[in-house]
This record gives structure tokens, C-alpha cells and sequence, in this order.
């Protein structure tokens, strides 16, 4: 059965559940099809301090990252970085890709990422 498509909403960061993982946690935001993508989704990981989500990893999607607090350690293509709160990263399609807090607090940062309705490269 065909899930209706995401609409118009409003999320308080204080009504977020948070889901624990073994390096942090993470608080679903949204995931599902809009007027205009095949797929949306949208969470707010949380890095202890000096861990990584998962290997560097590509995909044909987009992805947008805003770090929220903390700081991350970003690899593209091999080159990397430091990326403090306010930062925006982009991950263009097919591009190697990865973060680590180096912090010695946690860092937070939005995920979003979009697969339109014609597919992708």
C-alpha cells in the first residue's frame, strides 16, 4: 500500500526522540516520497566524541549536512578537513564521502538528502 506523500510540517528539536546507536544516537526527522522527490529524507545524527557513523561511502544521490554543534572531521574524495557548528557540507553524486567527531564533546548535525522522481545518475 502506497504511503501518502510528506507534507508541510513543523518539528520541534525538543519533541525529537532520540534512538541510541553505538557511537550516538539519531532523531528521525522524515523519510518518504514529496510532489517532487521519489524519496526525502531528513535526521539529526549525534557523534560521541572521536567516532565515525560508518565507513566513507559513496551513493548517486545528493546529501546536505549542517553541523549543529561540535566538530567533524570531513573526507571527500581522499581530502579532508575540519567542519565546526555552522558548517555546511555537500556531497555531490558519487562522491567518496565521510565524517568523524573530533571533538572531545559530541557533535550534532542535520542530514538531508533528496532522490528525485526520475531516478538518478
Amino acid at each position: 500500500m502506497k504511503t501518502p506523500p510528506i507534507g508541510s510540517l513543523v518539528l520541534d528539536w525538543t519533541k525529537l526522540s532520540v534512538t541510541p546507536t553505538n557511537v550516538g544516537g539519531i532523531r528521525k526527522l522524515f523519510d518518504g516520497s514529496t510532489a517532487t522527490f521519489a524519496n526525502a529524507e531528513g535526521h539529526v545524527t549525534t557523534l560521541n566524541p572521536h567516532e565515525t557513523p560508518h565507513p566513507p561511502h559513496r551513493h548517486p544521490d545528493e546529501e546536505l549536512i549542517i553541523v549543529k554543534e561540535g566538530t567533524l572531521e570531513v573526507s571527500i574524495n581522499g581530502r579532508s578537513g575540519p567542519a565546526g557548528a555552522g558548517s555546511v557540507l555537500f556531497f555531490a553524486s558519487q562522491d567518496l564521502h565521510g565524517v568523524r567527531c573530533e571533538s572531545d564533546t559530541p557533535a550534532t548535525y542535520y542530514v538531508f538528502r533528496f532522490v528525485t522522481q526520475s531516478g538518478v545518475l
